[in-house]
């Protein structure tokens, strides 16, 4: 059997806020907690991106609240993306004002999905974890979107790489808010079969990327043959994609598409 190349791309979609400049955080902060007449246009246009993918990860959609129309966004964009399955975790829930989430859509079902609570000083980071395939020769999938302190940060990836070295195909994306050399990265990829990415890939800001702070990270078996940052500017963050190939003993069941 040949190599299945599987297509992922992780998205800070921003609550389907635009940010084209610096000063769109003080004069556009108020879509954060309101409606607005974009915000669904926005996510019309991040959902034609998405389609050409098969996993897709996104950090900072909204699980239902005020600000949405009360609509569910990872629900929303699977629908309009033509994802048979998706999965919503909402990290912070603040009513009818805010329901903070991160969502996982899949053309592929997964065999098992859970929520994965990091540590922080403030409640609500956690990580949503996807499993392809049965135990012995699984796919996890892990969406994370992590603190902005380092230290908090140390301790997340600290926790989570114990989860990831349980699985012998692992992929981590998200946003995770540090760069590749950066101490909790390192020691990341020191506890962990996860490899370093060859190049930088800058995602942030979208309008003029500087940082590395979204990653794709997969482990050995798993041969990157392409990945970029894409240039839709839709949030402060640019998606990133990956292509992979998948060892040739293993299958990806359930199809729906």
């Amino acid at each position: 059997m040949s190599a299945h190349t599987l297509r992922l791309l992780s998205y800070n979609v921003q609550v389907g806020i635009t940010t084209r400049r610096p000063h769109h955080y003080l004069t556009q902060s108020w879509k954060h907690l309101l409606p607005h007449n974009q915000r669904l246009e926005n996510m019309d246009r991040v959902a034609q991106v998405l389609r050409g993918y098969d996993i897709v990860g996104l950090q900072e959609v909204d699980a239902g609240s005020l600000r949405s129309n009360y609509i569910n966004l990872s629900e929303y964009l699977a629908v309009e993306a033509g994802f048979p399955f998706w999965y919503h975790q909402v990290s912070r829930n603040l009513g009818r004002f805010a329901k903070h989430s991160k969502g996982l859509l899949s053309r592929y079902r997964p065999q098992e999905v859970r929520d994965i609570t990091l540590p922080g000083l403030i409640p609500g980071r956690s990580a949503i974890m996807a499993r392809y395939g049965e135990r012995d020769d699984a796919l996890a999938v892990f969406i994370l979107h992590l603190a902005l302190s380092g230290r908090a940060r140390m301790r997340q990836l600290a926790m989570l790489s114990e989860v990831i070295n349980e699985y012998p195909h692992a992929i981590l994306m998200g946003d995770l808010n540090c760069r590749v050399d950066s101490p909790e990265m390192r020691m990341l990829f020191a506890r962990t079969r996860l490899h370093e990415p060859l190049e930088e890939t800058l995602t942030f800001p979208s309008w003029r990327p500087r940082f590395h702070i979204d990653h794709i990270l997969v482990t050995p078996e798993l041969k990157v043959s392409h990945v970029s940052a894409l240039s839709h500017a839709y949030s402060d963050h640019l998606p990133i994609a990956m292509e992979v190939d998948l060892p040739p003993n293993f299958k990806l069941t359930n199809l729906a598409a």
